[in-house]
């Protein structure tokens, strides 16, 4: 949204649209903050309880009427919602508690454009004051007739945008997916010369990392945690560091090395990296470390630990209530199938990669999709607030 400035400017060289008007937000919308209700007190019924995040669950009581927009005013900040039914906003919400007026789904659209994460503060919880933006200037067409306008025509281009936004995660979802078949058809053969083992039977060391909780230091000794091992590769740039003594005492433990594989057993369960740089360093309880003996070549062994057939087994053995964890000794329980010959291991890594680098070329495509798709919409919103959008129409 533009600034006080941007529009005094605009003003000046007469460039506000004819029939627009420039106001306060909290003359064009009041926001208010949403009503408490603890959980216990919440009971199913036909009404929508809307969260910072969007409808969560139902209750028999409603607090405002439909149509209704809503914010987030505690936690998740800047989405926007429009709400189509009767509903319960929650006290970490803002909801639009008169329209003065103007159309609500016009309204929902300028909230949208306002781009609220820009007034939200706190070191913790992010947090929105209504204060803080009800005094913003806002253009708007003081024509009712206008705002609905723009409206049929932001909804029938968020349409078309929304319907192939949705087609294009489905294919990157699916990218995914036929990755993930690939790795299961390899990892269930039996054929001749293949073996089952368990993971103990193939690694020469099965264990993790210190159990104590470090003092962290500006330098010294890179250590990781399973923070650093997210998505399949090691995050070699937010790493924390320790100094020589705790290193010491550390190595005692585990000395990690070059090509040994490291499994995230709680937080991000499950997924594994390898060890692709020649470094002492040391680790956090939070990983695993397996290193393969001979008979299995690593990367063979990291691509098992990552596809579907290792991850339906470790999430077998999942424990805990609160953060689930994979306990060493059920690691050490999951079984592995792979061919006795190391020349077969490797032909099957190269096919791996290969597949794994297109799929990764598609996901960066639909990726890049996707955000251009989103650049257009916000392009859109900003045409329809400054007159753009409904301006060509009507000189036709």
């Amino acid at each position: 949204m533009m600034s006080s400035g941007e529009m005094e400017l605009m003003v000046d060289n007469r460039q506000l649209p004819v029939g627009w008007e420039i106001k306060k937000l909290g003359e064009v919308c009041t926001l208010q903050r949403g009503f408490d209700l603890p959980k216990g007190q919440r009971e199913e019924g036909d009404y929508l309880l809307i969260s910072s995040s969007g409808c969560i669950d139902t209750h028999t009581e409603a607090k405002s009427f439909a149509p209704g927009v809503v914010t987030g005013r505690s936690g998740s900040i800047g989405s926007v919602f429009f709400i189509t039914e009767d509903f319960w906003p929650l006290n970490t919400t803002l909801y639009v508690k008169d329209f003065h007026g103007n159309d609500p789904r016009f309204i929902f659209y300028l909230l949208n454009k306002f781009d609220l994460k820009r007034f939200a503060s706190g070191v913790g919880v992010p947090t929105l004051n209504r204060n803080s933006v009800h005094s913003e200037l806002v253009i708007i067409p003081s024509s009712i007739i206008e705002q609905k306008r723009i409206v049929a025509i932001a909804d029938e281009a968020f349409e078309g945008i929304d319907r192939a936004i949705r087609n294009t995660e489905k294919n990157l979802s699916n990218a995914r997916e036929l990755f993930e078949s690939y790795l299961n058809s390899i990892f269930t053969q039996k054929g001749d010369g293949w073996v089952k083992s368990k993971l103990n039977e193939v690694c020469e060391k099965i264990t993790d990392g210190t159990h104590q909780t470090p003092k962290y230091f500006e330098t010294g000794f890179v250590f990781l945690s399973s923070r650093n091992v997210t998505t399949g590769a090691i995050n070699w740039d937010k790493v924390k560091y320790i100094d020589d003594a705790q290193h010491i005492t550390m190595q005692k433990r585990v000395s990690p090395r070059l090509y040994d594989i490291l499994l995230a057993k709680n937080g991000t369960t499950g997924v594994a990296a390898l060890v692709d740089k020649d470094i002492d360093f040391d680790i956090y309880v939070s990983l695993a470390l397996l290193r393969p003996l001979p008979v299995i070549l690593p990367k063979f062994m990291l691509h098992f630990v990552n596809s579907p057939v290792a991850k339906e087994q470790f999430n077998k053995r999942l424990k805990g209530i609160g953060v689930p964890n994979l306990h060493l000794e059920e690691i050490r329980e999951v079984t592995i199938c792979y061919p006795q010959e190391l020349r077969l291991q490797e032909g099957i890594i190269i096919k791996i990669d290969e597949m794994r680098s297109q799929i990764l070329r598609l996901e960066n495509i639909y990726r890049q999709k996707i955000a251009a798709l989103k650049e257009l919409k916000q392009s859109i919103l900003q045409k329809a607030f400054t007159g753009e959008l409904t301006a060509h129409k009507g000189e036709k």
